[in-house]
């Protein structure tokens, strides 16, 4: 057998090392305090001139510094933030981050299972803390994320976790949150033959409900035994959704189907989030009279039907907002996840608030996804997930996010976009 060259084992253990993610940040050690920024709090709330300070991964300060007097030597370490901005760390909902890497490279994707009704699966026990997409996503503010599962009527279980972490149970900030539910689509018009006339006439889109409504039906009796003979998997991860511990999230985007599947979600007593959602804007009212939630598709993309306003997707947040209904951005795409923040600031563009995207960005998403006890808006007892940017963390143009901090520790910003920058910077300036 032929040696490999010692020299070939040392360039590709270097190759190995340079494509290694920044090692995750100890836990904080000693109390900091970042002043002088303007703080975007999370909850609609500005502070121009601020003080924050965390210790212990908690927030233990958030008051505006022209009023208050600071000893700065309870600090172990100072940011001078003057001119800069704060937020609470972004949230990316229904993402596959951590699930999925290439997308045209089936190897590397573990996002989906086969089969119909999978509600037990797990997402969190598949996300890949070491993929290379985490740490662009975080440089640009996005700190935490739910991981959640695609494929089949019932997909599985979505959990959030925060991005920075050597394992999934290191990550997990909630696990199992809800059950993921692709509602039945409609048929639509395919300019074929109409069938014979002694063919059969079933309508796939009632069958699929059908289907649905038997399943649920079973499963809320099964919840209803407290120790049941038979574990059924299926139905113990639906148990959740009885007892309000779990949401039901409910992809789908027309119309009819958004208000059929909200009414179904209702017959069961289940609490429900509508994920997708293009057709919210003509819901509005019937949302808010439900209290409904939404996490909306991408802003950056065409109207659902033809004759729609092309900068109907631009316009549905403000839309929402105007009637009071909760909703987050999202966009399910993994890498796409580092440019959440540009398309709320484009939803800004067409009549959102600009608080109130950095809200939906932050506490509405925490309030959605039921961690708004710990995470999303930046209060005294909190966790201390924020970051600093140099420009508008909502304008693509300015944004410049120059430290960030999850549960308090002080993370690395680096990424394989900068590395390649420098590497080929180098390159050209020899």
């Amino acid at each position: 057998m032929k040696s490999i060259p010692f020299l070939t084992i040392l360039l590709f253990a270097a190759f190995l090392l340079n494509a290694q993610n920044p090692v995750p940040a100890p836990a904080q050690k000693a109390a900091i305090l970042i002043y002088g920024a303007t703080a975007h709090l999370g909850d609609g709330t500005v502070i121009p001139n601020s003080a924050i300070a965390f210790e212990n991964g908690k927030l233990t300060m958030v008051a505006d510094a022209t009023v208050i007097r600071l000893d700065r030597n309870k600090f172990a370490k100072i940011f001078d933030a003057s001119g800069k901005h704060v937020y609470p760390g972004f949230i990316a909902p229904n993402t596959q981050l951590g699930l999925s890497e290439i997308d045209a490279a089936k190897p590397t994707l573990d996002a989906a299972e086969v089969g119909a009704y999978n509600p037990q699966l797990r997402s969190i026990v598949a996300y890949n803390t070491d993929s290379d997409i985490l740490p662009t996503i975080r440089s640009n503010g996005v700190l935490l994320a739910q991981v959640t599962p695609t494929g089949g009527a019932l997909s599985g279980m979505s959990s959030i976790v925060q991005l920075d972490a050597w394992n999934w149970e290191d990550a997990a900030v909630s696990t199992d949150d809800g059950v993921h539910l692709n509602w039945p689509t409609l048929p639509t018009p395919s300019g074929l033959q109409p069938p014979a006339p002694d063919a059969p006439r079933v309508d796939p889109y009632e069958r699929d409900v059908q289907q649905l409504d038997l399943f649920f039906e079973a499963a809320r009796a099964y919840a209803k035994q407290e120790n049941p003979e038979v574990k059924n998997l299926k139905f113990e991860a639906m148990r959740g959704l009885f007892d309000l511990k779990k949401r039901l999230y409910i992809h789908t985007n027309n119309v009819k189907t958004i208000r059929e599947s909200v009414l179904f979600a209702e017959k069961y007593g289940i609490k429900s989030v509508v994920v997708g959602a293009d057709d919210a804007w003509m819901l509005a009212d019937f949302l808010k009279t439900h209290e409904v939630p939404v996490i909306l598709s991408p802003t950056q993309r065409l109207p659902t039907r033809d004759d729609e306003d092309v900068d109907q997707p631009y316009k549905t947040a403000a839309q929402l907002y105007e009637k009071g209904v909760l909703f987050a951005f999202s966009d399910k795409s993994a890498w796409r996840q580092r440019n959440v923040a540009f398309q709320a600031g484009q939803a800004v563009g067409f009549g959102l608030p600009k608080e109130a995207a950095v809200q939906a960005l932050t506490l509405h998403a925490a309030q959605i996804l039921g961690i708004a006890d710990r995470c999303g808006s930046l209060e005294t007892g909190k966790d201390a997930t924020l970051f600093i940017s140099e420009g508008d963390a909502l304008d693509m143009r300015t944004s410049q996010v120059t430290a960030a901090f999850i549960q308090g520790r002080e993370i690395s910003l680096d990424n394989k976009h900068k590395q390649l920058y420098r590497r080929f910077e180098a390159k050209y300036k020899q």
